[in-house]
C-alpha cells in the first residue's frame, strides 16, 4: 500500500487530496511505475490523468461488467488478488474503503505522513504497532509551499 496521511489519518475530502506536495508525487511516480496500481472507481476518476502512465490500473467495483477503458477491473478483492497473481509488487493506492479492505493483506506500507491534522471525510485505518514495524523513516523539509512538515515511513508486518 502507498498513502499520504495526516497526523488524524486523514486522506481525502469531497473526492480530493488534501494538500499537493510535488516531491511526494515524484516519489510515488518512481515507486508505482511498472507496477498494478490498485484503487476504488471513485479514486480512479479523481486522477488528473487516466490511466496513470506506465502502470497498470484495476480498479475496484460493485457494478458487474462495468468496464473503463485501458483498466483492467475487479469485481471484489478476491478477483483483484487472482489477476495480480505472480506480481512481485503491487500498489494499493485508494480510496478509504480499499485501504481497509486490503490491510490485513498487506505485508509493505509505503506512507507519507503530514504532521498536520486536516478536516476530512476519508481516512486511512489506525496502524497498530503491535502489528506493523518501522522499518525506514525520513524527515523531509523541502516545501515552501505548504505550511506542514512531512517524513516518509515504510512499515513491515511484523511475523505472527
Amino acid at each position: 500500500m502507498i498513502v499520504a496521511i495526516a497526523s488524524n489519518y486523514a486522506i481525502g475530502k469531497d473526492n480530493d487530496l488534501l494538500w499537493h506536495i510535488p516531491n511526494d508525487l515524484k516519489r510515488f511516480k518512481k515507486l508505482t511505475e511498472n507496477h498494478f496500481i490498485v484503487m476504488g472507481k471513485r479514486t480512479y476518476y479523481s486522477l488528473p490523468k487516466r490511466p496513470l502512465p506506465n502502470r497498470t490500473s484495476l480498479i475496484i467495483t460493485d457494478i458487474a461488467d462495468e468496464k473503463i477503458d485501458n483498466c483492467l477491473m475487479a469485481y471484489s478483492i478476491d478477483d483483484a488478488i487472482s489477476k495480480m497473481d505472480g506480481e512481485k509488487e503491487n500498489f494499493v493506492i485508494g480510496g478509504g474503503s480499499i485501504y481497509k479492505q486490503f490491510m490485513p493483506l498487506a505485508n509493505k506500507l509505503y506512507i507519507t505522513r503530514v504532521h498536520k491534522e486536516f478536516d476530512a471525510d476519508t481516512f486511512f485505518p489506525e496502524i497498530s504497532l503491535d502489528d506493523w514495524e518501522l522499518v525506514y523513516s525520513m524527515d523531509v523539509d523541502d516545501d515552501d509551499k505548504n505550511d506542514f512538515n512531512y517524513s516518509y515511513e515504510e512499515y513491515i508486518r511484523k511475523a505472527k
